[in-house]
């Protein structure tokens, strides 16, 4: 009895420790395992990420190869021309007869990367050198750079991109070089489509804004540039966006205090909800500009703004040619991989970064609407203010005189039922506005 007790306990000794050593050993294996796994994971991030390094060059190598191609295919069609000239002068009257050469490829930049020629960027590079010339000139006319000295509040300085520095100019286009320049700071792509963080925000924090003397030193060997606007186009888009109808909750406290002092109600009644109409908007601008008040950035003239007689920007684009100024802008500062290969934002995203109306109907093809609001007096106050603008970047102001009432509503009450007394104001000078502007320009 007491053996067969010691062989029991024997047994079960036995098998515990037997059962010890089958847990280890399955814990082993488990440790080996994930140190497996962990080690093929890492690997393949690091061919990833080696991969991903080596993407831009192969890019560039293509682009490269694509604009090889290109030339030569030019250069072989001006050969061809050359001939056919000159057999043709031979020949005399055979002359018609001779099959024309080839038509160079259409001016068009809808696909950057693809599109690029020779001739389309030499236009673009003279159509920039007028619009440089005719600022110039219009600053020394006037001695505007004595007026409104360098405001780097709105400059991005990018010193590892071939130093390029960018004002930007609200509501002309600049939600698309903001996405740019966000970029150029290193953020992920699909990080700016899916993040709810403001473009600016996201841009401020890795380009903050420059010291008036760090921009004057990198200006001389930076590629400047900035992007205007129709003057009236832009502050339409501006009262859409930020005031029309009180939607912008930011604004809205703005758009209250104009309805409270430029509307008319009913004794006793109460004020209506709807935001201020562009003709309340537009009185608001005249009033501030009188009083020496600071604008806010999505009105005020660009040229006091970003001062372009102070600071001699290497490329002015419009947005009438956005898409091939950009594209002149990033191939001159060699971002070409960088950029001209990046997918669209998703359409919300566009319209939320874009501060683009949700209609999807653009400022400058209801500027006529808008402006039959106004009277001839009202626009010359307004012209008083931004008539800078359109005499240094090129724009027709008197266009905007067709749309407007030829006489003001005191002249039409006074009138009495009578016929209207057209507006005997004229059309304001530069002169005749610099003296406001010159403080308010100082406080933007």
């Amino acid at each position: 009895m007491l053996i067969r007790l010691r062989y029991g306990r024997r047994l079960q000794t036995y098998l515990k420790i037997g059962a010890c050593v089958l847990v280890g050993l399955c814990y082993f294996a488990f440790l080996f395992r994930e140190s497996l796994n962990a080690y093929e994971h890492r690997e393949r991030a690091t061919a990833a990420e080696l991969e991903a390094e080596s993407e831009p060059s192969k890019q560039q190598l293509k682009l490269k190869r694509q604009q090889l191609q290109r030339q030569r295919i030019l250069a072989k069609q001006q050969e061809q021309g050359k001939g056919i000239a000159g057999g043709n002068a031979s020949a005399g009257s055979s002359s018609s007869q001779a099959a024309a050469p080839p038509p160079p490829p259409p001016a068009t930049t809808l696909n950057p990367v693809y599109e690029y020629s020779e001739e389309l960027h030499s236009r673009t590079e003279r159509e920039l050198q007028r619009r440089s010339e005719h600022l110039a000139a219009v600053c020394d006319r006037y001695k505007l750079q004595e007026k409104y000295p360098p405001n780097p509040w709105e400059f991005f300085v990018s010193p590892g991109h071939n130093n390029l520095v960018w004002c930007n100019v609200f509501k002309a286009a600049s939600s698309t070089w903001m996405y740019y320049f966000n970029i150029l700071a290193g953020y992920d792509v699909k990080y700016l489509q899916r993040t709810e963080t403001q473009p600016l925000e996201l841009a401020r924090k890795r380009f903050p804004r420059p010291e008036l003397g760090e921009l004057m030193e990198l200006l001389p060997s930076a590629l400047s540039f900035l992007f205007v606007r129709d003057p009236f186009e832009r502050i339409l888009s501006a009262y859409r966006n930020k005031l029309e109808g009180n939607k912008n909750t930011f604004y809205k406290a703005l758009g209250n205090k104009i309805v409270h002092r430029y509307r008319k109600r009913n004794l006793g009644g109460p004020w209506p909800r709807c935001g201020p109409t562009f003709e309340e908007f537009v009185r608001f601008l005249i009033a501030e500009h009188a009083a020496g008040k600071r604008f806010d950035e999505h009105w005020a003239p660009v040229y006091s703004f970003c001062t372009p007689c102070s600071v001699n920007f290497t490329i002015i684009g419009k947005t009438e040619t956005f898409q091939r100024d950009s594209e002149f802008i990033i191939r001159q500062a060699g971002l070409e991989s960088l950029l001209l290969g990046l997918g669209k934002l998703p359409q919300r995203k566009q319209r939320k970064i874009g501060n683009q109306a949700r209609s999807g109907v653009k400022s400058e093809a209801l500027v006529e609407r808008y402006f039959a609001d106004l009277d001839r007096s009202t626009l010359d106050q307004l012209l008083k203010i931004y008539r800078i603008d359109f005499e240094l970047f090129d724009y027709d102001y008197r266009r905007y005189y067709d749309m407007v009432h030829p006489w003001s509503l005191e002249q039409s009450t006074a009138a009495s039922g009578g016929p209207a007394v057209a507006s005997t104001s004229t059309t304001p000078s530069i002169s005749s506005g610099l003296a406001g502007q010159s403080t308010q320009g100082q406080a933007t």
